[in-house]
């Protein structure tokens, strides 16, 4: 297979920050996190809420969200980690790649539910404001497969393809030295769904969580046909990939949410945040601006 160009892969999966080693994998999930806050923060704060609400509650979901990630990931590739040959330990080294996001939103939505709670803010609110910010996140993330050398597509000769070294490549394709650039195409997917939730949630005045369950929707369809080029080990169920089967559901169940909110509750939330009195407890009254872009 002759490649007339190709996007090379990183010769090391650390940056060096002078005498600081960082993992790649983990420099691309900590810019994720930030963006995600920066553009959250700033939707909330449009939409009537109050500066610095997004992060705090942020350090709730952060946390839930990356123990959810490594326990999917864990849970349904169990055999990378325990059995014979395999060091459960390694279950822990997160900074070498295996975040499941399914896991992450799950368990992340309960830490962001936590944090809501102390502020007395309803979850879908806060979901519709971060929604773009989670899915940018996403697309930074992507990038960490890049500098481990994962999660890659089948083998192609466009381009675009992606070299992979010899010690990182399939057993059944040894000699093949180019796949598609899945990681690539997840990324540039998310960043069009970030700026279709935006646009979707400007012009329909989304609320209740549906600008969240429009998120949901356009990542689960290009996570399916992202997920069907991959190559990696997985489990199969029907003859699909355990992914591929998930990215469905979720995807039909957040069409009927939408469609079921839209009806039930119609419009957005007149109040997102309650102003906090003088003496600092909850007050009535915070009023809506318009979104953010």
């Amino acid at each position: 297979m002759e490649t007339l160009a190709f996007i090379p892969s990183p010769s090391a999966g650390e940056i060096h920050l002078g005498p600081l080693p960082l993992r790649g994998y983990a420099l691309c999930i900590i810019l994720g996190v930030f963006a995600a806050v920066w553009l959250g923060g700033r939707r909330w704060v449009a939409r009537g809420g109050q500066p610095g609400t997004v992060a705090d509650i942020a350090v709730w979901a952060v946390p839930f969200g990356l123990v959810g990630g490594r326990l999917y990931h864990v849970i349904t590739d169990y055999q990378l980690y325990f059995g014979e040959g395999r060091n459960p330990v390694d279950a822990f080294r997160i900074w070498d790649g295996g975040l499941g996001i399914w896991g992450a939103i799950a368990l992340g939505a309960l830490g962001a539910w936590i944090g809501c709670r102390r502020r007395g803010i309803a979850l879908p609110a806060y979901a519709d404001a971060v929604a773009p910010g989670i899915v940018l996140a996403q697309a930074l993330g992507r990038w960490g497969n890049w500098f481990n050398q994962e999660l890659y597509g089948r083998p192609t000769d466009l381009p675009w393809a992606l070299k992979i070294d010899p010690e990182h490549r399939p057993v059944d394709t040894p000699d093949v030295a180019t796949y598609h650039p899945t990681f690539l195409y997840e990324s540039l997917w998310c960043i069009g769904v970030a700026l279709l939730v935006i646009w979707a949630d400007r012009r329909f005045r989304l609320g209740h969580g549906r600008a969240f369950a429009v998120y949901v929707a356009g990542y689960t369809a290009g996570r399916f046909w992202t997920e069907y080029l991959r190559v990696d080990d997985a489990h199969h169920v029907l003859g699909m990939r355990l992914n591929n089967w998930t990215a469905l559901i979720v995807f039909v169940a957040a069409v009927v949410y939408i469609v079921v909110s839209a009806k039930k509750r119609p419009g957005r939330e007149e109040v997102v945040e309650p102003e906090p009195s003088s003496d600092g407890t909850p007050e009535e009254g915070a009023s809506e601006k318009e979104p953010a872009s």
